[in-house]
């Protein structure tokens, strides 16, 4: 076999794309709703996830976790527990880190099992013959303590909070703004943490071979989980593969390198054994990460005619100490509503518990609603539709910086939903339709969240027989990478889509941005559209035209009134494209966000409580859509998400210990089929962003999460006249309104 010919192609986004070569090819696969090729694997149980493919001789581990918030383990029985049945060994290693590393680390996290720092960390990994043997020895583990819990912090009215300067903004005079409104509001909402709780618990499997570690792994973002595991064990990053084929649900649990990985590699060096580490569902609760709480002051101010003057935006959240990460609430409030005087601001306070983290759309996923149900008190108080006041309030540039925004659809979602969803039925005094012993009300919200963008590279192989390979570490972790990256390699090259593989999930592959903050789509599939367009640009020379003048479609090129098959061009050679992409200067000169608009329909009852949601109706926009099956089930999905945060999902904490009360999916809940009503989505199909990527297609994964609950609370409220600023909305709370 002969080395296939490389070709190579590169984008940095500093301009806006003018191409826009995907409307243009003609293969006609891009955007439709193709099937995953992925599905048949997963629904008839081969897919192979993290913890069910062994190697000959695997052994398992079991973490031992502390029982104190605060302290120092100063002992430990390792003598007795090696002295059980099937124990091969206790380890307690220093490498072995306090919690997950946070997204797109790319180093270790916080190292050390000593020092606890919260309930529930682990202290040690005990290594057996069987699983059952090492749960039940570690089981057996008793842990000797410099017990401090006494000092820890538990709860956010004990916390210091810091005020990273970095973190505030501000312009104008909000404090005269509001002594000026027409109509303002001062209100102050909160959100309880909650748990990712996704269906595959965090499992690893370890083995070394010839020097070099291989983890197979339930993880996100493999280039930068690689350089969390060198880290971590001291290891040049070359001596590290972390494979992650499959992934059942992370919602950002996974983004970082965690205990089990970090715990089973060691063991698995000391032993030289393979060593499986799975969580507990508890396990999972525990010690991975939470969304924080939050604690937000909202501040509206209009004038007489409805037009905003005023905008502040307030947060207190929690972390452990010395993590980077908290939660960035008011990351769109700065350029959502107009307003010339504006009051961003953020407080981080430390706690001893489970350490925060990114939880499906961090920020917009707590921050919206909060805003957007303040955003329904100022329109009550003015005496405006919600509806018109949002539309009157659109700014036509960032009002926080004055740049252009790269598109903005949200007008033409929320005049869309509207109609959609019957608005105009809407009642117009708040409980005052009734039927029987429900009330009535219908709800909107805005929907909006930042675009990002990771540097990512990818490979394109087109084969003699004029099939091809598409190869990126971009992981698939439910949201359809393996249909989207292969309709774009199929569409680019012009291939049925059964002609195309793709392969995911290797830190060995080129390296992507991962699955992150909707970022995977437009970068991992940006890389592949340049990949695919080198391997074009070598066709086309073969074929002596510009590859403007070549059509590919069916495996067939066609240039000048020639047709010939992609074999034939070929001539038993192995073109191999190599695609690079980017953010550059369009990120720096506009504001990019995807748009949205959420419309519910809830029905109260005034006897127990009980909130049903109706009807929910959703429009988006976000650039372009390429699988139009998956961009949907992404949008159910994030919806649902929002039903659990609006009326269900709040992790509870014993405020003497910090332990985790509600530790799994019988006491924690989240929405059952029951819970979730038929579900309406448009999506904006003519949607096109020219500054995002080549693609000029934007984040869509999380989108749909971000104002659901916004839009559940303030129908609500229509229905029942009360205000519920204290998330989730449940049946005591509602009473208690109710009275």
């Amino acid at each position: 076999m002969t080395d296939p010919i490389e070709v190579s192609h590169g984008q940095k986004m500093d301009s806006r794309d003018q191409e826009n070569l995907l409307d243009r090819t003609a293969q006609g696969i891009i955007s439709t709703p193709m099937d995953r090729p992925d599905g048949p694997l997963k629904v008839s149980g081969t897919a192979t996830y993290a913890d069910e493919d062994h190697p000959p001789g695997t052994v398992f581990g079991w973490l031992v976790r502390a029982t104190v918030a605060k302290g120092w383990v100063t002992g430990f029985n390792t003598g007795e527990l090696r002295d059980m049945p099937g124990v091969l060994a206790v380890i307690r290693d220093e490498r072995m880190i306090r919690n997950p590393a946070q997204g797109g680390a790319g180093k270790a996290p916080y190292q050390g099992p000593a020092e606890i720092f919260y309930k529930g960390q682990p202290v040690a990994l005990i290594v057996a013959e069987t699983f059952e043997q090492a749960r039940d020895a570690a089981l057996a583990a008793r842990p000797e303590y410099l017990d401090q819990s006494d000092k820890a912090t538990l709860t956010p009215d004990g916390a210091e909070y810091e005020t990273p300067p970095e973190q505030q903004q501000s312009q104008g005079d909000l404090d005269q703004a509001m002594r000026d409104a027409a109509f303002s509001v001062d209100v102050e909402y909160s959100t309880p943490s909650m748990s990712h709780a996704a269906m595959e618990p965090h499992a690893a499997v370890a083995w070394w071979q010839d020097g070099r570690l291989t983890v197979r792994g339930s993880y996100q973002m493999l280039h930068t989980n690689a350089q969390e595991l060198a880290d971590s064990l001291g290891l040049d990053i070359k001596k590290v593969r972390v494979l992650s084929q499959y992934v059942g649900g992370g919602f950002g649990s996974k983004l970082g390198i965690s205990h089990e990985a970090v715990a089973a590699a060691i063991a698995a060096q000391k032993l030289n054994r393979p060593v499986a580490v799975a969580l507990h569902r508890r396990q999972v609760f525990e010690t991975t990460t939470r969304r924080s709480e939050s604690r937000q002051r909202v501040r509206l101010a209009c004038d007489a005619q409805g037009r905003m003057t005023g905008v502040g935006h307030e947060v207190w959240v929690s972390n452990l100490p010395d993590e980077s990460f908290s939660e960035p609430v008011t990351q769109s409030t700065s350029f959502t509503w107009a307003g010339e005087n504006r009051v961003i601001g953020h407080h981080i306070g430390r706690l001893n518990l489970t350490a925060a983290g990114s939880m499906r759309a961090p920020g917009e996923a707590i921050g919206v609603p909060v805003t957007e149900a303040a955003m329904d008190e100022l329109a009550e108080a003015a005496g405006l539709d919600p509806v018109e006041f949002r539309l009157r309030n659109i700014p036509e540039t960032d009002p926080s910086t004055g740049k252009p925004f790269s598109n903005h659809r949200l007008a033409d979602c929320i005049r869309r939903g509207a109609e959609s969803f019957g608005w105009s039925r809407r009642p117009k005094q708040p409980g005052s339709l009734r039927q029987g012993e429900w009330l009535i009300g219908m709800g909107m919200s805005a929907i909006i969240r930042v675009h990002m963008m990771g540097p990512s590279s990818a490979r394109v192989t087109l084969n003699p027989d004029g099939s091809a390979l598409v190869e990126t570490d971009m992981t698939d972790i439910g949201t359809g990478s393996y249909s989207i990256l292969t309709q774009i390699a199929a569409e680019m090259l012009g291939l049925p889509p059964d002609r195309v593989t793709t392969m995911l999930g290797d830190s060995d592959l080129p390296a992507s941005a991962g699955s992150g903050g909707s970022q995977g789509a437009g970068s991992a599939g940006s890389a592949v559209m340049m990949a695919a367009k080198a391997v074009r640009q070598k066709l086309a020379e073969r074929m002596e035209c510009d590859p403007d003048e070549m059509t590919l479609k069916d495996g067939i090129a066609i240039a000048a009134n020639r047709r010939r098959g992609l074999a034939e061009i070929l001539a038993g050679d192995t073109l191999q494209g190599t695609g690079t992409i980017q953010k550059g200067q369009t990120y720096q000169d506009t504001r990019q966000a995807s748009w949205g608009a959420e419309f519910c329909e809830v029905a109260v009852s005034s006897v127990t409580g009980e909130v049903q949601i109706r009807r929910l109706t959703g429009v988006f926009a976000a650039g372009r859509i390429l699988n139009a099956k998956t961009a949907r089930s992404q949008c159910l999905g994030g919806m649902i998400f929002g039903i659990g945060q609006a009326l269900l999902e709040s992790v509870q904490t014993d405020p003497r210990d910090g332990g985790f009360v509600n530790r799994d999916l019988a006491e924690y809940h989240v929405p059952a089929n029951l819970d979730v009503p038929d579900i309406e989505i448009e999506l904006l199909m003519d949607d096109r962003d020219a500054y995002s990527n080549p693609m000029q297609a934007k984040g869509i994964g999380e989108l749909a999460t971000c104002g659901t609950a916004g839009a559940i609370v303030n129908a609500i409220a229509n229905a029942t006249g009360h205000r519920f600023r204290h998330f989730p909305i449940t049946l005591d709370k509602v009473l208690e309104k109710l009275g």
